[in-house]
């Protein structure tokens, strides 16, 4: 009996649970729509809608007291091309049954009620998706990636749709508002206008083993120059010859620029598998970058700083204006720059440095193997579970993992002078560097995760806003002492790390190297 009384709890303690756990449905309040509008209502049978499981199909009928919507031929017409123009916004027609809808549509002055009630649900259903889609992708980067933290977008679709029919005159402007409306994703939409306009790509892939300079003259250059005229950087010549002349060389220095190459005129490994991306696969990156764009906030903070990781790029903005620009050093492909937004909290002069995991395991554990000594070269102390330094000849392999490595302040740290910090899963911050010549790179993704910014102390000095306590010179005089110290970032100032590789400027495209290797899977997946 006293096992049979057990049984029951448990049954009625899950089922409680179970009962708590189901979503709470959304209050129904009825929508008076303005009149006169066009067209007959039509009643709708509940189970019918009930049929499709869609607890958002459900709700907006109930709003409009499970009446058809769809009486606007204005609309209807609206929402059928959003859907035909799908790519537009970096979409695809097919996933919204368009042609079929606009089968409907076609013959709708011979459809019966039965039919035209079908039609308004299935308009409903797929203009809800297509709403979500331009409102926050259609894929969800925390299913895709595991270094990617951007704050997840539930849009409300039945809430902007009832909000659209109330006011039938507005209908286009709530819609288009669901789009991204930053500067950047309208940038893209031209450059997908721009690739649209080229003419069928049919050229083929140019293999060359040696880097070309000015005035070689090889075969090849028949096919470099048919493709700087493809895509606009050399004007079309009736002669097209083998030898790299002085306006291919301007031609190709303005395509390298366009690219984020070395603008130098020497036609090497990364300018060659520029020219050798197709109009379909440029068009495939453009998309893919509008999907993302979609997944990244609607809202901006009034003053950020916004990292674009493949272009090796820091900018700070106030008030949508663009007041300094920094170079970056990202992380490699092996150890790849997280995408984050978070707000900054608070600079640190003369940092110490203590060794992740990741480094330690791949770095310092192989170079203690080799060498004894490693630690001191690089002012690097290590201590055990009891905060005892460990020395040299006491430091043992077995016990290596186990040991805390901390790096002293100095222009020798891999931190360099300033670090900022900003809240984030990943532990990565913004940082100077002991190696300022590699900001005279072009390929700059060479860090271990972390952002390491260019004059880090002008950025320091700018976002700590702060001319009585850190002014450059109290900075400078704080930096001679060689302590730790800690300076609070007061403006509410938030920092942007994303990602894209295209984009537009003045009717031109623009492109960079996709370091990551993500741009052509996305695509494959929004093609799903």
């Amino acid at each position: 009996m006293r096992y049979f009384v057990l049984l029951v709890s448990l049954i009625v303690l899950f089922s409680c649970k179970k009962e708590t756990e189901k979503p709470i449905p959304k209050k129904v309040i009825i929508v008076e729509r303005e009149k006169p509008f066009e067209g007959r209502v039509i009643a709708i049978d509940t189970t019918v809608y009930i049929s499709f499981k869609n607890p958002e199909l459900e709700f907006f009928y109930k709003s409009f007291k499970n009446e058809t919507v769809w009486q606007s031929t204005v609309l209807r017409k609206f929402v059928l091309n959003e859907f035909k123009n799908a790519e537009n916004e970096g979409l695809f027609s097919k996933d919204y049954n368009y042609y079929n809808l606009l089968s409907l549509e076609k013959k709708i002055n011979t459809l019966n009620d039965k039919q035209l009630v079908d039609y308004d649900l299935q308009l409903t259903l797929n203009f809800q998706k297509y709403i979500k889609d331009i409102s926050q992708g259609k894929l969800n980067p925390k299913e895709i990636y595991n270094d990617w933290d951007l704050k997840s977008k539930n849009t409300d679709v039945s809430k902007i749709l009832i909000s659209a029919f109330k006011r039938e005159a507005n209908f286009v402007a709530v819609i288009d508002s669901c789009k991204p409306q930053h500067e950047i994703y309208k940038k893209l939409k031209t450059a997908l206008l721009i690739v649209n306009s080229f003419p069928k790509d049919t050229l083929k892939t140019i293999l060359v083993e040696e880097k070309i300079v000015p005035k070689d003259t090889l075969k090849a250059m028949i096919a470099i120059k048919k493709r700087l005229i493809y895509w606009k950087d050399l004007k079309a010549s009736d002669s097209l010859t083998s030898i790299y002349d002085s306006k291919t060389v301007e031609a190709i220095k303005n395509f390298q620029f366009r690219h984020g190459l070395a603008s130098d005129g020497v036609i090497g490994k990364g300018t060659l598998q520029a020219l050798n991306f197709t109009k379909t696969k440029r068009k495939h990156q453009i998309m893919a970058n509008m999907e993302r764009w979609k997944w990244y906030p609607k809202e901006f903070s009034k003053e950020y700083l916004m990292v674009n990781i493949p272009d090796y790029n820091l900018v700070a903005v106030e008030n949508k204006d663009t007041i300094r620009m920094h170079k970056v050093i990202v992380g490699t492909n092996k150890r790849k720059t997280p995408i984050l937004t978070s707000k900054l909290s608070y600079a640190v002069f003369n940092p110490t440095w203590t060794v992740p995991p990741t480094i330690l395991k791949e770095d310092v554990i192989p170079a203690m193997l080799k060498n004894k000594n490693y630690l001191t070269k690089k002012n690097i102390t290590a201590y055990d579970n009891q905060g005892n330094i460990v020395s040299a000849e006491d430091w043992t392999a077995s016990k290596a993992k186990s040991y805390r490595y901390v790096q002293s302040p100095g222009s020798y740290n891999s931190l360099g002078m300033v670090k900022i910090i900003f809240p984030n899963k990943f532990s990565v911050y913004l940082h100077d560097t002991n190696h300022r010549d590699f900001f005279g790179k072009t390929n700059r993704s060479l860090s271990s995760g972390c952002v390491r910014v260019e004059n880090p102390l002008e950025l320091t000095n700018y976002l700590l806003k702060d001319s009585i306590n850190y002014p450059m010179d109290s900075i400078t005089s704080i930096l001679k002492k060689m302590e730790t110290k800690t300076a609070p970032i007061k403006s509410s100032i938030y920092l942007y790390q994303w990602y894209w590789t295209a984009w537009s400027n003045n009717n031109k495209l623009i492109f960079r190297d996709d370091i990551y290797n993500l741009d052509e899977d996305l695509y494959k997946k929004l093609e799903e």
